[in-house]
């Protein structure tokens, strides 16, 4: 059965185009995941559907009975009353549900809020968060359009969710970030790029590959449509002449391959600075505790990080993750203990809210502030040409701060801590709001830091990713040291792996194995790049792409000579079949000659690029 289904769609925010002509359907047992560019639409997408934007254009219909459920990415609550009575006036208002408080204060005690008479303005953003999603979840619906759930929730709290929502029966579309939830919960993907929404069937894992093939099938063509216009340009150049039917039709296809719509790809976050020097002494804890009132964070904990530790750091909301990085960064001071900073140490803290960010400046000042220029692995550039590669390019480095998106805010927040040139990076939440293709780089560009990284995160599929230790807050001011990435945490705790896809590329490393690791890769990758087994053509394809232009050529004019001889034995039956079957073998001989130049032209370019 057909839920909603969007006809033609479009919208625009003043000249920007988020999406044009984009159609999408919703049957019963779809789990739809949107993912996409930050920037690129996809709240406002997800508005449109649920109804409550209209599109510029296109209609959205949806089944008379279907009831929709809607989380927004920043929801809004009276400030003055209490959460509980927020979090149930909706499913209140239907006149639903006996036991309608209960079943919401044991939902929110699940999501972490412990007091549901807490009034909603006292409330941090992501409690909130929790909250609002709470709220969507009671609500009985057909359909739940659901923007960023996982934001804010904790491993365990992610954990819950992506179950509940893998094994209800009711449609949802939803937006995450979440890779593993991606894959573990949704049965299609949409992705939306430049206006357009490409569709896959599958999770996320599906989609790298559908979409790996499909952008491969699109190059491909693309690369064909270049080299017959380059080839036909140079037939143009030497004068066309348009007597015969073959001569019409090769300007004609000239003019279409003119005229032809270029692919047009995203353009991507380039995360690209060095790191300061990092000495022989790092950052050492010694036997450090902190508690607040009667709730102990962390008691009598020590570690000296590594100069190439990678660490995650995992536990309950509220278990002290980010104060632990506070107190590492010197914005706290521990109760009891040290902590020693080297002489050399250059932190660069990616702090969860962004709340360094001056709403009231503009980016470009703001990026100012840090550095006017940022030395990069192709040498110095300046700060200007840096946020370009942020994406922050023309009249939006002159855009006040308060006026971006969550997203923009938080790729802004992360060039502020690259071009400061750290060799420490402390990263609290950093997959917050970043979109899947920033994560993807900002992982790669991890992998080649040299320095020391910490982070908090919930997600499972970016520690994986990153981290070879785990700190897991355990209670009680227990802090447990686990080898490996999040999945190996899961199996030497005890606990499992709700994802089968979640796997592990971490291992257990002292120093001198990091080390060792990272020389070896070093090695690897200049044996690959000097001993590559370079392009070249045979000697026979180097002579036939000597002469294949002329070859063509000759072709070409063989079938004008042919098609005159048509017109001049047009009452001589048996020299027309002569020569139609003749036509026939040099048409033949003229598409394989020009197959054959295609494919020596990209060799040719391959080699040419070496």
């Amino acid at each position: 059965m057909n839920l909603i289904t969007a006809d033609h769609i479009s919208k625009a925010f003043t000249d920007k185009v988020l999406f044009e002509d984009v159609s999408l359907g919703l049957n019963e047992g779809d789990k739809l995941g949107i993912i996409g560019i930050n920037g690129t639409g996809k709240s406002t997408l997800l508005k449109v559907v649920a109804g409550l934007e209209e599109p510029d254009a296109g209609t959205v219909t949806r089944g008379n009975s279907v009831r929709i459920a809607y989380l927004p990415q920043n929801p809004v609550f009276d400030p003055a009353r209490p959460i509980i009575e927020e979090v149930i006036k909706d499913r209140a208002a239907m006149s639903e549900g006996w036991n309608l408080e209960g079943e919401a204060r044991a939902m929110l005690g699940r999501f972490g809020i412990d007091d549901p008479t807490e009034l909603a303005g006292n409330l941090s953003g992501g409690v909130r968060k929790r909250a609002a999603l709470v709220q969507t979840l009671l609500l009985p619906a057909d359909v739940y359009i659901l923007d960023e759930p996982t934001n804010h929730l904790d491993t365990d709290m992610s954990d819950w969710l992506e179950n509940y929502l893998k094994n209800m029966n009711q449609a949802m579309i939803l937006i995450t970030h979440d890779r593993y939830f991606l894959d573990s919960v949704t049965n299609r993907i949409g992705e939306l790029t430049h206006g357009n929404v490409y569709y896959y069937t599958g999770g996320y894992r599906n989609f790298l590959e559908l979409k790996a093939e499909r952008e491969e099938m699109e190059q491909a063509t693309e690369r064909k449509k270049a080299a017959l216009y380059r080839k036909d340009l140079a037939w143009m150049q030497r004068g066309a002449r348009a007597r015969s039917t073959k001569q019409k039709a090769h300007i004609e296809r000239f003019n279409e391959l003119a005229n032809r719509e270029k692919i047009v790809t995203d353009d991507t976050v380039q995360v690209d600075s060095v790191s300061s020097r990092l000495g022989k002494q790092t950052i050492e804890l010694s036997s450090v505790s902190k508690a607040y009132g009667d709730k102990r964070l962390f008691d009598d904990f020590s570690y000296i990080f590594l100069k190439n530790d990678r660490v995650g750091i995992i536990g309950k909301n509220g278990c002290g993750k980010s104060t632990l990085l506070k107190l590492i960064n010197g914005m706290i001071e521990p109760d009891s203990g040290k902590v020693t900073v080297g002489q050399t140490v250059k932190i660069g803290y990616f702090s969860q809210e962004s709340e360094e960010l001056d709403s009231t400046q503009t980016v470009i000042d703001s990026a100012k502030e840090i550095a006017e220029y940022v030395k990069t692995n192709d040498g110095l550039i300046s700060v200007s040409r840096m946020l370009e590669r942020f994406l922050f390019a023309g009249s939006m480095q002159y855009t006040k701060i308060g006026k971006l998106s969550g997203g923009e805010r938080r790729r802004l927040s992360l060039l502020h801590v690259l071009v400061s040139a750290p060799n420490v990076l402390i990263l609290d939440e950093p997959t917050n709001d970043l979109d899947i293709t920033t994560l993807s780089i900002l992982e790669d560009y991890l992998d080649f830091f040299e320095g020391i990284v910490i982070t908090v995160s919930h997600d499972r599929y970016f520690l994986d990713r990153v981290v070879r230790r785990i700190f897991a807050f355990e209670g009680n001011g227990k802090v447990t040291q686990y080898e490996g990435g999040y999945s190996d945490y899961l199996l030497k705790s005890g606990g499992q792996t709700s994802n089968d896809t979640a796997y592990s590329i971490s291992k257990p490393m002292d120093e001198e194995s990091v080390n060792a690791a990272a020389k070896k890769t070093a090695e690897n990758i200049a044996a690959w790049k000097t001993h590559e087994k370079k392009l070249k053509m045979t000697y026979k394809e180097q002579r036939e792409f000597e002469t294949i232009d002329s070859d063509i050529e000759k072709l070409n004019k063989k079938l004008e000579d042919l098609e005159e001889d048509m017109d001049k034995y047009a009452t001589d039956a048996s020299k027309l079949a002569e020569i139609s079957k003749e036509m026939e073998n040099t048409r033949q001989a003229l598409e394989e000659k020009e197959e054959r130049w295609l494919y020596l032209t990209e060799l040719a370019e391959k080699i040419e690029s070496q």
